[in-house]
């Protein structure tokens, strides 16, 4: 019941930060490691399959890091055997840290994956029983396996100094003949650079490639590509943008890839070399095989957006931008370490604490979770202004996000007697924004407008739509009108009801500026008004995105 009681109170918690979903990751890791291994229930099922959720929106390296701490408790031989299973730093870090008894070892380790027994051969401190069970399952699980259908023979009387990079490796030729293979793999990579670098017969200076062909296996790993392409693209892995990724999709490109649907001019940022380095446009179809209909992989063509050459557009390398990046990256981890200690404290997974203790740990791990959102802000601020980032594109109807969210603020602007007038003209109020971005840029506006009214203080917001734009203007409220830049970040936030940042209003509406313009609109001060102007879609599309949502 004490288990299951804290697994509960750690499951009923959200994650929707990547600060949040680190401290339960770790959460539960603490305690389903340190669970009974008879121990076994529906809540603890429900904690596998949060902690493999999170697995997949963690990055390995923080997988990793979390599983290396000096106080986390590994000793659950079932959880051991379920982390064997994921990523290969973060199994590598598990098998490193695991305090498991003798029998457990005994048990486990004929169990686990080929890979898994590799990470325990490093381990100093394993029972001797327990080393003796690894070598009798052999040395072949540790090192390069053997090329399909080869039969070992005899090994030559004298090896060649370097071997070919498909000769066989014998079972007992020791570390030497791996050495001359890895050589000899190393020499023909070199050989075929220095081919691909050489210039044509003609003279002509080659060019970097516009498009590519490729296609993918069904773990979205590029298996084949153009033979130009062939060495920089084959073995990049298409996926979401995390801070690993070596071909990151755009958030639209990636749930059409998790989804297995066609991609579409979907953009992807690709690292390595100038050659394939920087922005490309997918277009891909999913192949599925035809006797069973399973899913076999991606087959299409990237191809560089029009008038971009090969390596990252300019704009992506603002340096005050990157800057500004690198010293919320080195913020965000110190005060995710904090929110998560006092998250502990707070909730007494090490032991009992004093009251006074829980309090003080629940005021830190607020503040914290302000920081981190507040780090949030600045970071989507530095990528839209460097233009290293985009809104999502989608469809959502203007007007029917301001109406919803002014309902929202009356009750909290009904006890001061403030009042916001919306009224709105002409139309249709179709945008082309995801919804959820049409929130936040919305929410931006009006809080920060809301949150500046004097008691009895009312103005006037009017929205007006047409073929080619969406046109809000609204009053600003006496509070405002004596700033001289409305956009400036210097100012602190005010103390209020309503706040739509902690940075203050002149960095609110500087980002509410940042995020219209990223989708070609604008966000201007003329006089005491406050005019937002967005690209209107099309009426067709309007009328076909209504169709849909019908």
């Amino acid at each position: 019941m004490q288990f299951d009681d804290r697994l509960a109170t750690v499951l009923r918690a959200g994650a929707r930060t990547q600060a949040a979903a680190r401290t339960q990751y770790r959460q539960l890791l603490d305690l389903l490691g340190s669970m009974p291994d008879e121990a076994a229930s529906e809540l603890a099922e429900a904690a596998y399959r949060r902690l493999e959720e999170l697995a997949g929106d963690l990055p390995p390296t923080v997988q990793s890091q979390i599983l290396r701490s000096p106080d986390l408790r590994l000793r659950n031989s079932a959880l051991l055997a379920h982390l064997a299973q994921g990523e290969p730093q973060a199994a590598a870090a598990a098998m490193a840290t695991a305090r498991l008894s003798e029998s457990d070892w005994l048990f486990l380790i004929p169990r686990l994956p080929m890979t898994a027994r590799g990470f325990l051969r490093h381990r100093r401190n394993l029972p001797a029983s327990a080393r003796q069970v690894l070598e009798r399952l052999g040395v072949r699980d540790l090192v390069l396996p053997e090329p399909a259908g080869y039969l070992p023979t005899e090994p030559p009387a004298e090896a060649p100094p370097v071997a070919s990079p498909d000769m066989p490796l014998p079972l007992d030729g020791g570390i030497a003949d791996l050495v001359r293979r890895i050589e000899a793999f190393q020499e023909a990579r070199r050989q075929d650079e220095a081919a691909r670098r050489r210039a044509p017969e003609d003279g002509r200076a080659a060019r970097p490639a516009a498009g590519f062909d490729f296609a993918t296996g069904t773990d979205d790993r590029i298996a084949w590509a153009d033979p130009a392409m062939a060495a920089l693209a084959v073995g990049m892995t298409l996926g979401p943008e995390r801070p690993e990724a070596v071909a990151a999709l755009g958030a639209a490109g990636a749930r059409a890839l998790a989804r297995r649907l066609p991609l579409r001019a979907a953009r992807a940022e690709l690292a390595g070399p100038a050659a394939i380095a920087g922005t490309w446009l997918v277009d891909a179809a999913p192949a599925f095989d035809r006797a069973g209909g399973g899913f076999t992989g991606y087959r299409g063509r990237m191809r560089r957006p029009a008038g971009a050459g090969a390596g990252p557009p300019a704009i992506r390398r603002n340096p005050a931008a990157e800057r500004m990046r690198q010293v919320l990256h080195e913020l965000r981890t110190p005060v995710g370490a904090i929110q998560g200690f006092a998250e502990l404290i707070q909730q007494q997974l090490f032991g009992p604490a004093p009251n006074t203790y829980r309090a003080l740990a629940a005021a830190v791990a607020v503040d914290a979770a302000r920081l981190l959102a507040g780090f949030e802000e600045i970071d989507r601020l530095a990528r839209l202004e460097s233009g290293a980032d985009a809104l999502e594109t989608g469809t959502s109807d203007f007007r029917e996000v301001l109406e919803r969210l002014l309902r929202r603020l009356e009750g909290a602007l009904r006890p001061r007697r403030a009042a916001i007038e919306f009224a709105a003209t002409g139309g249709p109020f179709g945008v082309g924004l995801a919804e959820g971005d049409a929130l936040e840029l919305a929410w931006r506006l009006l809080a920060t407008l809301a949150g500046a009214l004097a008691p009895g203080e009312a103005i006037d917001v009017t929205l007006a739509g047409d073929a080619g734009a969406v046109t809000l203007r609204a009053e600003l409220p006496a509070a405002l009108l004596g700033d001289d830049d409305l956009f400036s970040a210097a100012d602190p936030a005010r103390p209020g009801a309503l706040s739509a940042g902690m940075f203050g209003h002149g960095f609110t509406l500087r980002l509410a500026r940042a995020e219209a313009a990223a989708v070609g609109g604008s966000l201007e001060r003329h006089d005491d008004l406050l005019i937002l102007s967005l690209p209107a879609l099309t009426a067709a599309e309007a009328d076909h995105s209504v169709a849909e949502r019908a």
